[in-house]
């Protein structure tokens, strides 16, 4: 049994999210979440959330399913938009930068054991 779950337009830098990513990837959904929980990164919240809202759908799909038996089978950052603040940053030369917002879009694919009907 597989369950997706998809989390578009998160604050934050991709390339930091991928750091907090790479620690849950292939771990139980259990552990998972446990080391998010304790994990100092901004980013780890959102992905909290989504892998939260992993396990929900999955649970929807079947209610008989067992939360314990999932692993995290896939999970990816994409870059999203990169959005331009109306804020100036002091650049060399008299110059200034515009400040960017980063966005991201958050994957985790959960897989468990399928349950045989009957």
């Amino acid at each position: 049994m597989e369950a997706i779950a998809k989390g578009k337009y998160l604050r934050g830098s991709p390339q930091k999210a991928r750091l907090v990513i790479d620690l849950i990837r292939g771990r139980n959904v259990q552990d998972a979440l446990a080391i998010l929980r304790f994990t100092n990164k901004r980013a780890a919240k959102p992905i909290m959330k989504v892998l939260l809202s992993a396990v929900a759908n999955a649970k929807e799909k079947n209610a008989a399913a067992d939360v314990d038996s999932f692993i995290v089978h896939r999970a990816v950052v994409d870059t999203g938009p990169t959005k331009w603040r109306r804020r100036v940053r002091p650049a060399p030369m008299g110059r200034a930068y515009r400040q960017q917002r980063h966005y991201q879009h958050v994957s985790i694919t959960i897989k468990g054991k399928d349950i045989e009907e009957g």
